[in-house]
């Protein structure tokens, strides 16, 4: 038994005097994001990129102008809330650089329209990479995690050596943006501005049709058109006054048959401001 207890006592001595001799361990730091994260949090950091961005572009171009696109680039990084961004279109091909979403208009004035996308203000910030193309029309899924984009088609003016702001309309998407068309109305000859979104999960794509009823500077009038494998919309003249209609297609789907059943028209209401059915007017759709 003395044996034992004089064992214990010096193992427990050795632990004693080992403890002594380290220095006491301090917490290790960590950040709380991953190293490609950090940008996404920090405004300023995202700003700072931007613009050193911004400043490589300037020096390779040869031929800038006042009111170009990187100009205009500037401008919404000097004038727009932290993570808002003049997007590009989605590459035509897999190699190619892809175009920034904008269309001149020189009539009557020197006109841009552009798609600037903005981060959900408090979120993450976005990344033009994750809303542009295909696959990123699946970010309606996972928006949370890689941040809320919101769309808008904007008119800008450069007028007096400077942009100016003429409207800018939502686009109610979040991610999958193909191009960006300028059209005219068949039926009326209306100009109008077709935005083509992808929609992966339905393997089709939606557009987003504004048109400028009452020449660009006015706000435009938007309709929404889509096609799917069993999801149909089109643009059509139902009432014969200035605003676009269009036919809603009704499928009947079995999985080894396919075929349209119906197709419901719409037409738009300016004194209830929607678009209602003419077969039942409690249908509404807001575009």
């Amino acid at each position: 038994m003395k044996k034992i207890f004089a064992t214990f006592l010096f193992l427990s001595l050795i632990v004693f005097l080992s403890s002594c001799g380290e220095e006491e361990k301090k917490p290790v730091e960590t950040n709380q994001f991953a190293p490609g994260e950090r940008v996404a949090y920090t405004p300023s950091k995202d700003a700072d990129i931007q613009q050193y961005n911004l400043d490589v572009q300037k020096s390779l171009s040869t031929s800038n102008t006042p009111y170009d696109t990187l100009a205009l680039k500037e401008f919404i990084l000097d004038h727009y809330a932290s993570g808002t961004y003049l997007v590009d279109f989605d590459k035509t091909f897999t190699y190619n650089i892809p175009r920034p979403a904008v269309i001149y208009y020189n009539k009557g004035g020197n006109f841009i329209f552009g798609i600037i996308a903005k981060s959900k203000p408090g979120d993450r910030l976005i990344e033009p990479d994750n809303i542009v193309g295909y696959n990123q029309s699946f970010i309606d899924l996972d928006s949370t995690k890689l941040g809320v984009a919101f769309f808008y088609l904007t008119l800008f003016e450069y007028t007096g050596n400077q942009f100016q702001v003429i409207w800018e309309a939502p686009i109610p998407s979040h991610g999958g943006l193909k191009d960006m068309k300028l059209e005219r109305w068949a039926y009326k000859g209306t100009q109008y501005m077709k935005i083509d979104f992808y929609y992966a999960r339905g393997s089709g794509h939606i557009d987003y049709n504004y048109f400028f009823i009452d020449g660009i500077r006015s706000k435009p009038h938007l309709l929404m058109t889509y096609k799917g494998i069993d999801f149909q919309r089109t643009m059509a003249n139902i009432n014969n006054d200035k605003y676009p209609d269009y036919y809603k297609y009704i499928y009947y789907n079995t999985g080894g048959r396919l075929a349209v059943l119906d197709s419901i028209p719409f037409y738009w209401s300016e004194k209830d401001t929607s678009y209602i059915s003419k077969r039942d007017h409690s249908l509404r759709r807001p575009y």
